[in-house]
């Protein structure tokens, strides 16, 4: 499937949206609840089976994503801050909640994210650290940029995943 071309028009979710989606162990799409069909602008049958990296914006450095993988595949739920893109080429702020649900036995069953509208306050500062964590993936590199959002996580006491979750959800207030 062909990525749009990514516009400036902004989907704007509602206080009362919430999106839903769950994927496989390789992150690719298994069920996407009808807001997200709705704010997304692609049909239930062009998300299912495909990678979650489909609505991904270009304006999101990669650095974003690795911390959510290596931390969701720990076991350990992630709290983010994504733009994702739509069908359209326009895009959808969301503050996602990442986990990995288990069966009875302990064995993985699948990931299910939940995504809700974001703050204007929060999109800004985030858009500022993404923003910055972007320029350094473009011009050094994406160990540059791991190494400045390290030194972000560090510096803002967040090194906890706890602390990390409870920051970027006290941002959205």
């Amino acid at each position: 499937m062909t990525k749009p071309e990514p516009t400036d028009v902004e989907q704007k979710l509602t206080s009362i949206d919430l999106i839903v989606s769950k994927s496989d162990e390789k992150g690719n799409i298994t069920y996407v609840n009808p807001i997200f069909i709705k704010i997304s602008g692609y049909s239930q049958a062009s998300l299912l089976e495909q990678p979650h990296a489909i609505l991904r914006h270009p304006d999101m450095p990669k650095v974003i994503f690795k911390y959510l993988w290596e931390n969701i595949k720990e076991g350990r739920d992630v709290v983010a801050y994504v733009k994702n893109l739509c069908a359209d080429g326009s895009f959808y702020w969301v503050l996602a909640t990442v986990k990995m649900a288990k069966n009875p036995d302990g064995s993985f069953r699948n990931y299910m994210s939940t995504r809700r509208a974001i703050t204007e306050n929060a999109k800004a500062q985030i858009s500022e650290l993404y923003g910055h964590l972007l320029e350094i993936e473009k011009s050094e590199g994406i160990e540059a940029s791991e190494a400045a959002f390290k030194a972000f996580i560090e510096d803002n006491g967040l090194t906890e995943s706890n602390a990390f979750n409870t920051f970027m959800k006290n941002l959205n207030k």
